[in-house]
Parts: structure tokens; C-alpha cells; sequence
């Protein structure tokens, strides 16, 4: 059974009156300026994309040993809260809702990024496969250290500190990264933690960071207004799982002791199929997570109506298509062209593939 819901239909999402339900995805840009700080460009960038139900700000690390890329802003300093204020009172002039993605990286960075050139941390000593992006390069990942047990709780207060930060810089709420790889997604999936403590082994155990960071974000901001994204299909940054099925649908029930704002999926991609990936349903975890869902990967207008029609989610989020259409959910309204996304500009540079690309009533 289908339903008049669309694209289009206004959201309560917590205490967020969404005009739709068009979410601009976190995008990796590496723009920021000197010391990781969000600049005026960034917040021309995300002011251009107000019209988006809800804006999800790019991945920023919580603390310097959570970078893995160049340019990539941070929320651990005076300068960066700052710096994130003056994005976030550029939303909210045009009207738009902002969150900030809270990140560490855990294994998947260079002791070129990492403050007096440490390895990186991880939930074990295993090294990705791949090669790290540093400012001098592409370099081969290096074996990451394994955290002692008793260094968690100060990770976890760095998320704390991190989401105290970005409700100091403005934001409307924060998601938590859980995904791509990245170190809540490490000690998520059995082929990157091996641990024996209580951290490691078990589904409950490998889950316990996650959760662990969830209750302190939530302490900071109240849950309404808390999201956690997640991969469960995915291969990126040389991820995988034994039993990816049992591994997210046991995350996704165990957030809802929580009462989130939402759950993020990212879905399985092509490139995570040819990885030999185990695609696991997006239904496998709707039925698991009782809140607000939000799916992201591929979607388009018709794909975007069509899963909210048949309530297999509650928002869509693009990626992509926000890069290269500022104004998407105006030419998703009355179906008009689309710019095309130049590929070459989307990782670092200035205005050029950032700023630049027409709006609809320019275009046309």
C-alpha cells in the first residue's frame, strides 16, 4: 500500500519543522581554511543549500587525532567553534536547518596528519588496505596502534566535547558518523576489531562504543535532536563483517533505547557489490529501528517518492545532486534539468565546483 507522502511533504523531525524531506547528505569538500577552521566560503556553500529540508554538514573530527584528510574542518578548537558559527548564522538567515556530523577517523589517516606524527588509533592493530590522503600525497596506510582499554572513555568524551561544541557554534543537532570505515564503524565490524575485552568479541560488546558515544552526545543535546548514520553494506575503506545482518540489525535495535532523531542508512553501492559486500536490506533494519529512517545512496526524484510512498523511509538524502544543484528540491519540485557534477573539483580547490554552479532561475 502506497501513500500521497513525497519528496515534497513537510517532516516534524524533533523539534525541526521541515518544509520537506530532501536531506543534503555530509559531503567530504576539504575546504576548510588554516587550522581546519570553517571560512566564508564554506558558509556561501551550505547557505546556497538552505532549501533542503535538513542540511547534514560534512564529516568534522571531534579531536586532531580523529583527521584523516586534508582540509578537513574540526570542532575541537575556539577558532573552528567560530569558525562553524559564522556557517551556521548563514543558514539560518536564508531559513535553513544544519546539523554537524561529529568524526574520527580511528585507522583510516597517516601519521602525517596525526599531532607529532603518532600512528593512528584503532579498535585493533590492523591496517587497511590503500593508501592515505596527506597533504604531500597519497602515502600506503600504516599499521594503526590499538587503543588500551582504559583510553576509551576519553575517545568518547571527545565526541561529548565535540557535540558540546556544536551546540555552542549554532547547529540545530548532530549526527554521530558511525560509517564508512571510519573508528565507530571499526570497532562496529569483526574484520577490523579483535579484541578480547569488553569492547571486542561479541555483537554486544563490539556495539558498546557506539552506544557508549551515543549516551554522551545525547547528554549534550537530548536525543531529539542526536542522528547516527551507518554502512551496513559497506566495503569502503576496507571494511567487512562476518554477519553484517546480525552486526547492524542488533546497532539499529539498540539505538532505540535512545529515542534518536534518526537513523541514517547508507545504502549499499556498486562498488560495495563488486567488493564481494553483503548487501543487507534497508527493510532488515526498518523493522528494527522505530524512529525516523533516512536512506541515502542513488537516489533520484522518482527512486526518492517512491520510498517514502511506500514508507520504507521517512527522508532521502542526496549527495551528489546537492554538489552540482544548490537549488535541487526547487528543480526536483517541477522536474527541471539538472546541472551535471564536475568530479575533478570535488575534493579541495576554492569557489570553482563549490560555489559556482548555477541555480534553476539562472540556468534557465
Amino acid at each position: 500500500m502506497t501513500s500521497d507522502i513525497s519528496l515534497f511533504s513537510p517532516y516534524q523531525l524533533g523539534n525541526l519543522e521541515l518544509p520537506n524531506r530532501i536531506v543534503m547528505a555530509p559531503l567530504t569538500r576539504n575546504r576548510a581554511g588554516q587550522g581546519n577552521v570553517p571560512h566564508q566560503l564554506n558558509a556561501t556553500y551550505y547557505a546556497q543549500r538552505a532549501s533542503a529540508g535538513l542540511i547534514i554538514a560534512e564529516a568534522t573530527q571531534v579531536t586532531p587525532e580523529g583527521q584523516g584528510y586534508p582540509y578537513t574542518p574540526g570542532i575541537h578548537s575556539p577558532e573552528q567553534i567560530a569558525g562553524w558559527k559564522l556557517v551556521t548564522d548563514t543558514v539560518h538567515q536564508q531559513g535553513g536547518r544544519i546539523y554537524l556530523q561529529l568524526w574520527h577517523v580511528g585507522r583510516i589517516s597517516h601519521p602525517d596528519l596525526q599531532p607529532n606524527g603518532a600512528l593512528p588509533v584503532a579498535p585493533s592493530a590492523i591496517a587497511p588496505k590503500g593508501e592515505a590522503s596527506t597533504y604531500d600525497g597519497h602515502k600506503p596506510f600504516v599499521t594503526p596502534r590499538a587503543l588500551e582499554t582504559s583510553e576509551i572513555p576519553g575517545i568518547v568524551e571527545k565526541y561529548r566535547q565535540g557535540a558540546a561544541n556544536a551546540l555552542a557554534a549554532g547547529f540545530d543537532g548532530v549526527e554521530i558518523h558511525a560509517a564508512n570505515g571510519y573508528l565507530i564503524d571499526q570497532f562496529l565490524r569483526d574484520g577490523t576489531n579483535q579484541r578480547s575485552d569488553k569492547y571486542g568479541g561479541s555483537i554486544e560488546n563490539r556495539a558498546r562504543f557506539l552506544l557508549e558515544v551515543t549516551e554522551a552526545v545525547t547528554s549534550v543535546w537530548g536525543a531529539k535532536q542526536v542522528g547516527v548514520r551507518l554502512s551496513p553494506s559497506g566495503t569502503f575503506n576496507d571494511m567487512r563483517d562476518s554477519n553484517p545482518l546480525e552486526t547492524f540489525g542488533y546497532a539499529a535495535q539498540a539505538l532505540n533505547e535512545f529515542d534518536l532523531a534518526y537513523l541514517h542508512i547508507f545504502e549499499a553501492t556498486d562498488a560495495d557489490i563488486k567488493y564481494g559486500g553483503t548487501v543487507v536490506p534497508t527493510s532488515h533494519l526498518r523493522d528494527r529501528f522505530t524512529g525516523t529512517l533516512i536512506v541515502n545512496g542513488g537516489y533520484n526524484r522518482e527512486k526518492g517518492n517512491t520510498v517514502l510512498a511506500n514508507k520504507a523511509a521517512d527522508l532521502v538524502a542526496f549527495g551528489t545532486l546537492f554538489i552540482s544543484n544548490p537549488d535541487l528540491p526547487q528543480r526536483l519540485a517541477v522536474n527541471a534539468p539538472l546541472n551535471e557534477p564536475d568530479q575533478t573539483t570535488f575534493y579541495g580547490g576554492g569557489e570553482k565546483g563549490y560555489i559556482d554552479y548555477p541555480f534553476w532561475s539562472v540556468a534557465s
